[in-house]
């Protein structure tokens, strides 16, 4: 079973950046469509980044630009670089494993079977 682990968290100033990183632990498919969720306190866990089998990616639209996903498989790992950040941007980071028949890049928290426990981010203006 894969087990994820997120660092790379922390709190910057507006304007900064930060890079997450999300390790697969124990067996790690490469066919699986990885992501990173986040979740602001009283709001819903919404996608962010995605990224498929074959390297295609896909971002939620307040992150274009911004964000960039990629994936190292021999390395198990895949990560999350983040420039220009926002205040909105203030959540926890969630990196995620997709079923493997979804070899595409989702956004659609349901597709996602594996979580790993959550990175903190703080944005402050």
């Amino acid at each position: 079973q894969v087990q994820l682990v997120e660092s790379g968290g922390g709190s910057v100033q507006a304007g900064g950046s930060l890079t997450l990183s999300c390790a697969a632990s124990v067996y790690f498919d490469s066919r699986y469509c990885m992501a990173w969720f986040r979740q602001a306190p009283g709001k819903e866990r919404e996608g962010v980044a995605s990224i498929g089998r074959d390297g295609n990616t896909r971002y939620a639209d307040s992150v274009k630009g911004r964000f960039t996903i990629s994936r190292d498989n021999a390395k198990k790992t895949h990560y999350l670089q983040m420039l220009n950040l926002k205040p909105d941007d203030t959540a926890m980071y969630y990196c995620a494993a997709g079923r493997t028949d979804i070899y595409y890049p989702s956004l659609e928290r349901a597709h996602f079977t594996r979580w790993g426990q959550g990175t903190q981010v703080t944005v402050s203006s």
